[in-house]
């Protein structure tokens, strides 16, 4: 019998780059292992066309990807670990009622960088491959935790 997947919600507060690019990273790189989700404390109302543009260039397509709020996961308590990335929702979700155990690891917005388009593509370059670097390895040691308990 096949395993179901573990399951993490990335949590941002727009809910248009960190949240989107973690939830796409999980979902290509460590599925079947892993299913991720993701949601905003206040969406923004689209996915950043640079978060796009960069995850394109590991070959990982978000169409499909919206915005949404975390008010529009129905399934909360299906997750076994929701993970905010940015100070803004960590302290909106800091009165967690419900769902499952949270943790924060925090990303610097990289909607906010400043310069030439190709100085704010280095930018989300960077926060993609740091999400990809301290995430992975969050849930690769998560795991281990979680089967040792078993």
């Amino acid at each position: 019998m096949k395993e179901k997947p573990h399951r993490v919600l990335f949590l941002c507060s727009g809910n248009s780059a960190r949240s989107q690019m973690a939830e796409a990273l999980v979902n290509h790189f460590l599925a079947p292992r892993w299913e991720a989700r993701s949601a905003g404390t206040s969406p923004a109302g689209y996915v950043h066309p640079l978060a796009m543009r960069v995850m394109e260039e590991l070959g990982i397509s978000m169409a499909g990807h919206y915005s949404k709020h975390v008010n529009d996961i129905k399934d909360l308590n299906s997750f076994d670990i929701a993970i905010t990335l940015c100070d803004e929702a960590c302290e909106a979700c800091s009165v967690w009622l419900g769902g499952p155990p949270r943790t924060h690891i925090g990303f610097p917005d990289p909607a906010a960088a400043q310069g030439t388009e190709e100085e704010r593509l280095a930018v989300f370059r960077q926060v993609r491959d740091d999400i990809r670097r301290r995430i992975f390895a969050f849930l690769e040691d998560w795991e281990r935790k979680a089967s040792s308990r078993a």
